[in-house]
């Protein structure tokens, strides 16, 4: 069974970072494409970043590109998210998820159904 779990939000003021974390069990991040997704109050759930397995690939959404990193500890199958140089904007809770069909990062990224692994989420709020 497919669990994952994100740890590492909290309070920041802006301009600050955050390193999130998503540990997986049951699943390989080395198979298969896995990424971070996000949600504000009201508003739709949007993909922020994404790693496919071993290809390379890595999917950045435009709002994060330069302040956000993906990054991958194989040996302690977890994901983390560094996130920097943040914004009001930026708060939401953020959401780890995997698919086993998925080995690409903007296939994940961009599929248009619902994908078949998601952790509970971590609040981060971004604020003075």
């Amino acid at each position: 069974q497919v669990q994952l779990a994100e740890s590492g939000g909290g309070l920041v003021q802006p301009g600050g970072s955050l390193r999130l974390s998503c540990a997986a069990s049951g699943f390989s991040s080395n198979r298969y494409a896995i990424g971070w997704f996000r949600q504000a109050p009201g508003q739709e759930r949007e993909a922020v970043s994404c790693m496919g397995n071993n290809d390379g690939s890595i999917y950045y959404a435009d709002s994060v590109w330069g302040r956000f990193n993906i990054a991958k500890d194989s040996a302690e199958n977890t994901v983390y998210l560094q996130m920097n140089s943040l914004k009001p904007e930026d708060t939401a809770v953020y959401y780890c998820a995997a698919d086993q069909t998925i080995t690409v990062a903007k296939m994940l990224c961009v599929w248009p159904g619902e994908l078949g692994s998601w952790g509970k989420g971590t609040q981060v709020t971004v604020s003075s």
